[in-house]
């Protein structure tokens, strides 16, 4: 079994510098893969990641949110909008492998596919579809109220868990110098976004998808 991230930015036609989420973007995905075979971006802003090891596939796309999040829009941004990602996962066999994802096809992709399409309509920004589907309505459940949280992320508390989840073992102390802030800040970022209970839902996410996976 694989899992497969598909997704865009969202409103990305009114953000004014492309160039700045674009090679964040590239760059975060060029950690897990190879290009186009198990990562592509296509059509400007959408994009598709493949991952062998589906317990990593809430991990990889919360990592993606907090990473495109964490960049500020420009300050000749008229709009006021703020970058943000729309995400489907879906988990299954892969059935065809193609030399680019795009064109790569089994249960994964078709999932990942149908939950994207949906996405936008049920207005959410991330959610899963599975051959499960208990598993999907309680996983679901859990990623609806989450969104309610990174969602509403502030540049700032992005920032705070993108470094994060690149330096799990690090100390808010250790995170506070990698942002140049003192530990007092980094607790009051940590508290606001939630950070604790972000990651309570990705090891939950793990040991549910353990027992379906052996």
């Amino acid at each position: 079994m694989v899992a497969v991230i598909k997704g865009d930015i969202i409103a990305s036609r009114k953000l004014k510098n492309p160039k700045k989420w674009l090679a964040a973007l590239k760059t975060l995905l060029a950690q897990w893969g190879k290009t186009p075979k198990q990562w592509e971006l296509g059509w400007g802003d959408l994009f598709q990641l493949e991952l062998n090891h589906p317990e990593e596939a809430l991990y990889k796309a919360i990592e993606i949110k907090a990473l495109l999040k964490s960049i500020s829009p420009n300050e000749d941004n008229k709009t006021n909008s703020k970058i943000d990602v729309r995400m489907a996962i879906g988990i299954g066999d892969k059935t065809f492998s193609a030399p680019r994802i795009m064109e790569s096809n089994g249960p994964a992709f078709i999932f990942a596919g149908e939950k994207f399409e949906k996405l936008k309509k049920d207005k959410l920004n991330l959610a899963i579809q599975t051959v499960w589907p208990d598993f999907d309505l309680e996983v679901n459940l859990y990623l609806k109220l989450a969104n309610i949280i990174m969602d509403n992320w502030s540049v700032s508390s992005a920032q705070l868990m993108s470094v994060l989840l690149k330096n799990r073992e690090a100390t808010q102390e250790e995170i506070g110098k990698i942002l140049g802030i003192k530990q007092s800040s980094v607790s009051g970022r940590w508290n606001r976004a939630k950070i604790d209970e972000i990651l309570e839902l990705d090891q939950i996410f793990r040991r549910k998808l353990k027992i379906m996976i052996p």
